[in-house]
């Protein structure tokens, strides 16, 4: 197993690795909206923060050699399913060719106050 790190995405802010690669896979923690510039979490309007995590996402991904088209699982956590439909919105974007297997949940709370997180695996180039 090897930890994947990068600066470009929020340093995990708890006793975990932003990735792991293993059996050509990566395993990425889930991101929130936290801007890795500042470590403020982005907030205010849901498709602002959505692409903030997919962008920290994308910076793990690629750290790791990977993109958004080696995806092959996502799993969305939402404080309020209310959000679904604009998450969606963002979250198509990024997985125009082949959008992988997923499952969106409602949570009770996220790290922060944060309303939305992801996390992903994906293979490994």
């Amino acid at each position: 197993m090897t930890p994947i790190k990068t600066e470009q995405a929020p340093a995990a802010i708890g006793p975990y690795s932003q990735a792991i690669a293993t059996d050509g896979f990566l395993f990425l923690s889930g991101q929130i909206p936290l801007d890795p510039a500042t470590g403020e979490l982005v907030s205010g309007d849901i498709r602002l923060e959505t692409q903030r995590v997919l962008d920290n996402l994308q910076a793990v991904l690629a750290a790791g050699g990977a993109t958004f088209a080696d995806v092959v699982k996502t799993t969305i956590y939402l404080t309020n399913l209310g959000d679904f439909a604009a998450v969606n919105e963002v979250y198509a974007k990024a997985f125009v060719a082949a959008p992988p297997a997923r499952a969106t949940v409602q949570v009770a709370a996220l790290p922060r106050g944060a309303r939305v997180e992801i996390d992903a695996i994906a293979r490994r180039r």
